[in-house]
C-alpha cells in the first residue's frame, strides 16, 4: 500500500480539536455507536441487526477472544432497541472492575431486575454482565434463577472469553453468539480511517507492524496506534516495537530461517542476544508461532513439523518451565529438523 506521509500529515481532521472526545482514549471516542458500524464478523452482526428490527431479543451470551466487539456488539443492540431517553434506567452494566459474587446478584441484579421501567410493547429491560466468565459457581446459580423468574421484562446478555466457563443451565436459556479475531485488512481500514481524523503520520511498514502486535484485536491495535503516536509523531516500524515493547518479528525470522539451514550455533547466539534484551519465554514463543505461521520461505510441511514443536515447547512454557534452555532445545530441534536424511 503506497501512502504518502506527508499528505496523510497534510490532511484536515473531520474532527475539531475543542471536541467533547479529544481527550478521550481513541479506543473508546471511535467505539461504534450503530450495529451497522461494527467491524467485522459479518454473520454474528447480521444476526444482531434482525434481533434490532424483530424488537425481540432473546438471552444471549457473546464469546470470543479479547478486542473484537462483543461488548460493543451488545452496547449498539441496546442503544438500538431502547433508544437514548430511558437507556440509563432500563439498562445496567456490570464489568470485570466490578464485584460480581452471589451477593451482588442477589442485590443489585435482582433490584434492577424487579423495577418497573416504561418501555414501548415487546421491549425489555436488558442487564449486560461483561467478563461474565469470571463469575463465581455460586453467583451464576443465583443468575440462573434470576433468569427464570423475570423472564418477561428482563434480558441478559454476557460476554465472556471463554464460553465453556458459564454453567450449562445458564447456556441452555441464552442464545450463543461466537465471534472470531478480526482479519487484518478489517483493521487496517479502521486504523486508516482513524489516522485520518486525528491527522496522523504514518508509513505502511508502521500499520503492518500495528497488524502484528494487534493479532486480530482491534482494541490493542487501536491504543498501540494512539500510544506511538502520542509518544513518537510517526508511526513506523521501529517505533511500534519500542512502544509495544514486543520480540521483533524481523529477530526471530532470522532465528527461524538459520535453524532451517541448520546453522544451530549461529541461530542460538541470536536467540541469547534475544533473550538478553528481559523479554518473558512466554511473549517469546508467542512470536515463534506468529512468525512461523506467516513466513513464507519455509515449506509448509516443515512449517507444520515446526509450529508443532513450538506447540509442545508452548505447553512446556505455560506450566512453568520458562528458561532459555526451553527455547534452545527448540532451536536445536528446529535446526535437527534440518538435517539432510
Amino acid at each position: 500500500m503506497d501512502i504518502d506521509i506527508q499528505e496523510q500529515a497534510a490532511a484536515s481532521s473531520s474532527r475539531s480539536v475543542t471536541d467533547q472526545g479529544y481527550n478521550m482514549p481513541w479506543v473508546e471516542k471511535y467505539r461504534p455507536l450503530e450495529i451497522s458500524d461494527i467491524v467485522g464478523n459479518e454473520e454474528t452482526v447480521k444476526r444482531l441487526q434482525e434481533i434490532s428490527q424483530v424488537g425481540n431479543m432473546p438471552n444471549l451470551i457473546l464469546t470470543g477472544a479479547p478486542g473484537i466487539g462483543k461488548t460493543t456488539s451488545i452496547l449498539c443492540l441496546a442503544r438500538s432497541l431502547i433508544g437514548t431517553k430511558t437507556y440509563r434506567e432500563a439498562v445496567l452494566e456490570l464489568n470485570a472492575s466490578d464485584d460480581r459474587g452471589i451477593e451482588v446478584v442477589r442485590n443489585k441484579i435482582k433490584l434492577f431486575a424487579q423495577k418497573k421501567v416504561t418501555l414501548p410493547q415487546g421491549i425489555q429491560k436488558i442487564i449486560i454482565l461483561d467478563e461474565a466468565d469470571s463469575m463465581t459457581s455460586g453467583a451464576q446459580q443465583a443468575l440462573r434463577r434470576i433468569m427464570e423468574i423475570y423472564s418477561n421484562t428482563t434480558r441478559f446478555a454476557l460476554a465472556c472469553n471463554l464460553s465453556s466457563k458459564i454453567i450449562e443451565p445458564i447456556q441452555s436459556r441464552c442464545a450463543i453468539l461466537r465471534y472470531g479475531k478480526l482479519s487484518d485488512e478489517q483493521i487496517l481500514k479502521r486504523l486508516i480511517e482513524i489516522s485520518k481524523f486525528e491527522n496522523v503520520a504514518y508509513t505502511p511498514e508502521g500499520l503492518n507492524a500495528i497488524l502484528f502486535t494487534a493479532d486480530g484485536d482491534m482494541r490493542q491495535a487501536i491504543n498501540n496506534l494512539q500510544s506511538c503516536w502520542l509518544g513518537f509523531g510517526l508511526i513506523n516500524q521501529e517505533n511500534v516495537f519500542k512502544v509495544c515493547d514486543q520480540p521483533h518479528p524481523a529477530i526471530v525470522k532470522n532465528i527461524i530461517e538459520l535453524a532451517e539451514k541448520a546453522l544451530v550455533a549461529d541461530a542460538l547466539k541470536h536467540l541469547s542476544l534475544l533473550w538478553g534484551y528481559g523479554y518473558s519465554a512466554v511473549d517469546i514463543i508467542t512470536t515463534f508461532f506468529r512468525v512461523t505461521r506467516d513466513i513464507e520461505t519455509i515449506s509448509e510441511v516443515k512449517k507444520l513439523d515446526f509450529i508443532r514443536e513450538i506447540g509442545l515447547t508452548h505447553m512446556r512454557i505455560i506450566e512453568g518451565v520458562q528458561s532459555l534452555l526451553q527455547l534452545s532445545a527448540l532451536v536445536s530441534k528446529m535446526a535437527q529438523m534440518s538435517l539432510p536424511k
